[in-house]
């Protein structure tokens, strides 16, 4: 293989792995540990 291929090969992986790691970092960010999205999570009214 040549020289570029092997860049190629490598910047692929590095792409890949980015990737999926920024989206999981963005799920896991958007969602509480029982699976509810935090947005959407209604706060209770505070009591007077």
């Amino acid at each position: 293989m040549a020289f570029g291929d092997i860049l190629y090969i490598i910047a692929m992986f590095l792409f890949t792995f980015l990737t999926f790691g920024i989206i999981k970092n963005y799920y896991k960010n958007k969602f509480d540990d029982k699976g509810r999205r935090i947005d959407m999570i209604e706060e209770e009214a505070p009591k007077d």
